[in-house]
Formats: structure tokens, C-alpha cells, sequence
């Protein structure tokens, strides 16, 4: 066993694990999530429909041959409003019968190592699990680097200077509230771009901060993409996007 194999450790039956896989980039990983990766009984991950899941393609250089996996499949994700009765109840159905598949693992004394995107307790679905099951079985939760972390290093803009305020928001507000909140903040992130672009954009001009966006897709990745947010055409943006919009504190 190498140094590196000592220190990311190993899995423990009967052990739920949360394993930030970091924004997109398998290099990006930490030990632990690397060693967990490698290790578990069973690799879970949530996927949309007809996709090979993004956290699972992060991972995938790591999966050798036959390792079980458990595909989570989301009945809904971005289709309907997250507002709307129907979405809540799909989505709440479809966590309630997520949980009871890993459950299930578990109780079999089954290592079970579920992937979340960036850190899985910043917007993650794995929190969702975290709440139905940390009670009734040993749950470790693996911290990753957060996406808006590699996006705003792979755009080199550094995004707090001295005693700049971080705004993180939801591109999903309305769009006075989004401007509202921009226009008390030093530095902000916006995620959950996607759909939500032409709002967004509208949002942070009539904020006064167009100049100093930076609209990110699919930070860190292959298929990653950085320009000014100003110079983004009309139309939705990427399901993996931000915006980030740095502060100009204290510079030394």
C-alpha cells in the first residue's frame, strides 16, 4: 500500500459516504473522495434522464471493470418550475424511494459511496439523503471543491479582496430580488444559471455590475467556456453555468 493509499483511507460496511467530486475535473478530487471512489461496495449517483450523470463522468477514469454502481435517475429536474406542486411532489416521491434503495444497501452491510458535484453540502442532492438516513446509519461526508470555486480560479478572477461581502444566489429568484441583492453585496456568485440567463443578465445590469460579469459553463471541464457575461448571446444558458461578479476591495 503507497503513502498516498495510507492516507486516503478506505470504506467501512454499513457506511453511507457523501463524496465531493469537485467541479469537473477528476484531478481535482481530494485523497479521501479519490480513496472512497475506489474503495466502496457500491458507487451511487444521481443522473437526468438520459444522461450518463456528471459526477459519474468526473469519477469515471477511477471505476474499473465490475464495480457495482447504483444509478439514481431524476424523474424532473429543470423542465418544470422547482416552485410548482407538480415538481415537489415528483421530486419529493423520488428522494423518499432513493433513500430506500441505499437503505436497503446498507442494512446488508454494503459500502455505499454517493457522488454530489462540487461539495455535496452546497446545493446538493445529497443532503437530501443525508437528512432521511444520518440518523439510523454511520454517514461520513466528504468535502469537495466547490464549482464556483474551479470557475472563478479557471476565469483567474479573483473574486474577494480584504473585507469584501460574498453574495452566493440562486439564479431561480425573481428578478427584483436578485437585483436587490446585488445591489447590497461587494462579490457574488449566481448560480443556477441555465435557464435563467436572460434574467439574470437583466438582473445584474439594471445592478449596475455588466461590466465586471463573467459568465462561466462548464468550468473546469472539457467543454469549459468563460467570457464576459455581456458578450453572452440571447437564449438559456448551459445547465452547468455561474456568474460571477468580483469584488474590488482592499488591494494592497
Amino acid at each position: 500500500m503507497s503513502l498516498l493509499d495510507t492516507l486516503a483511507g478506505s470504506a467501512r460496511g454499513g457506511t453511507l459516504y457523501g463524496i465531493g467530486v469537485g467541479p469537473g475535473d477528476v484531478r481535482y478530487l481530494t485523497l479521501r473522495a479519490a480513496g472512497l471512489v475506489c474503495s466502496v461496495d457500491v458507487v451511487a449517483f444521481f443522473a437526468k434522464k438520459g444522461r450518463s450523470g456528471n459526477a459519474r463522468r468526473i469519477v469515471g477514469p477511477l471505476l474499473g471493470p465490475g464495480r457495482e454502481e447504483l444509478r439514481l435517475e431524476y424523474p424532473v429536474t429543470d423542465e418544470i418550475p422547482a416552485s410548482s406542486a407538480d415538481y415537489q411532489q415528483q421530486i419529493g416521491a423520488f428522494y423518499r424511494e432513493s433513500a430506500d434503495r441505499l437503505a436497503g444497501l446498507l442494512r446488508g452491510n454494503r459500502s455505499v459511496g454517493l457522488l454530489a458535484e462540487g461539495d455535496p453540502f452546497f446545493y446538493g442532492s445529497f443532503m437530501h439523503m443525508w437528512r432521511r438516513l444520518s440518523a439510523d446509519f454511520p454517514v461520513e461526508v466528504v468535502p469537495g471543491v466547490t464549482g464556483m470555486s474551479g470557475c472563478w480560479t479557471r476565469a483567474k478572477t479573483p473574486i474577494t479582496w480584504g473585507d469584501d461581502m460574498l453574495a452566493v444566489l440562486p439564479g431561480t429568484l425573481a428578478e427584483n430580488q436578485l437585483v436587490e441583492r446585488l445591489k447590497i453585496t461587494d462579490a457574488a456568485v449566481i448560480m443556477k444559471v441555465g435557464r435563467n440567463l436572460e434574467k439574470v443578465r437583466r438582473a445584474v445590469e439594471t445592478a449596475g455590475l455588466l461590466s465586471r460579469a463573467v459568465y462561466v459553463e462548464r468550468g473546469t471541464m472539457q467543454e469549459e467556456r468563460i467570457l464576459p457575461l455581456s458578450d453572452c448571446r440571447p437564449g438559456p444558458g448551459a445547465y452547468f453555468a455561474m456568474v460571477l461578479i468580483p469584488g474590488q476591495g482592499r488591494q494592497i
